[in-house]
């Protein structure tokens, strides 16, 4: 049985959302939940270490398979075998993660701001020492300092436009958060530690949704080349906004999924 926390509401086929790193189910927000109700049943995780889920200090509980034979546990529960994955940066990485470790319990994906991780040895161990650099601030200056640098980080610079209130919120979200559990997570689960998926991208097979902000130029073309390389994915860049685009513009983020589910017969 999973110890991971989760919410279910609506009915139809079923779609999981797995959130980014620092949020949580509730991440995703009303608007979006209300509408992907509408024709599907949500099932939405807080991820190790987040939200109401277990804040496990031990780095190996947060590695890559660990994490998504949590998941894969939560579908079990919730009496599902193949559903949509969906998930955004950490929850996308994660996501792409299940098709190509058991892809028997993945029926589709769409893939928000996400990679496939680092293929440079030298680029996966910078990218560990930054991880590091994170976890060590985690616990040496808490959980506030920490999520005001997160917050801060250019990636995140386009969420400006959302209004303080908006952005108030979000900061009180990620302020729930242990920081003994995210710095754990960032040391088993970061860019970094997880294995790199580019070689094996061929090999993804299950329809694929690639979603990107126009303005997050990373990312745009990391959905390109994933497209290129996944034999059905398509790529869609959402106009106007950033890396989180199911935040900063959820209308077109929903009018694309809920099409791409439909196309599915979802």
């Amino acid at each position: 049985m999973s110890g991971l926390h989760f919410e279910v509401a609506g009915e139809g086929p079923t779609a999981l959302l797995v959130h980014g790193f620092t949020g949580s189910g509730g991440a995703w927000g009303r608007e979006l939940i209300e509408g992907l109700t509408r024709d599907l049943r949500v099932v939405r995780v807080d991820l190790p270490g987040h939200g109401a889920s277990p804040k496990w200090t031990s780095p190996e509980r947060y590695g890559l398979e660990e994490v998504v034979a949590e998941l894969v546990r939560v579908l079990d529960r919730v009496g599902v075998r193949r559903p949509l994955w969906i998930g955004y940066s950490l929850g996308g990485r994660i996501c792409l993660g299940a098709a190509a470790l058991c892809p028997e319990r993945v029926g589709a994906l769409v893939l928000e701001g996400a990679s496939p991780g680092l293929a440079d040895p030298g680029e996966r161990s910078a990218r560990v020492r930054e991880d590091e650099t994170l976890a060590c601030m985690l616990e040496g200056e808490g959980i506030e300092a920490f999520v005001d640098h997160w917050m801060n980080l250019p990636l995140f610079a386009s969420q400006e436009s959302l209004g303080p209130e908006r952005l108030a919120g979000e900061r009180e979200r990620r302020l729930r958060n242990s920081p003994t559990a995210l710095a754990a997570c960032l040391r088993g689960l970061g860019t970094g530690a997880q294995p790199s998926f580019w070689k094996v991208l061929s090999e993804v097979r299950v329809p694929a949704l690639l979603l990107a902000g126009e303005g997050d130029a990373k990312y745009c073309d990391i959905a390109e080349r994933m497209a290129n390389a996944m034999p059905c994915a398509e790529r869609r860049v959402i106009p106007g906004c950033g890396h989180a685009t199911h935040l900063e513009s959820p209308k077109a983020w929903l009018a694309d999924v809920r099409s791409f589910a439909t196309r599915l017969g979802m």
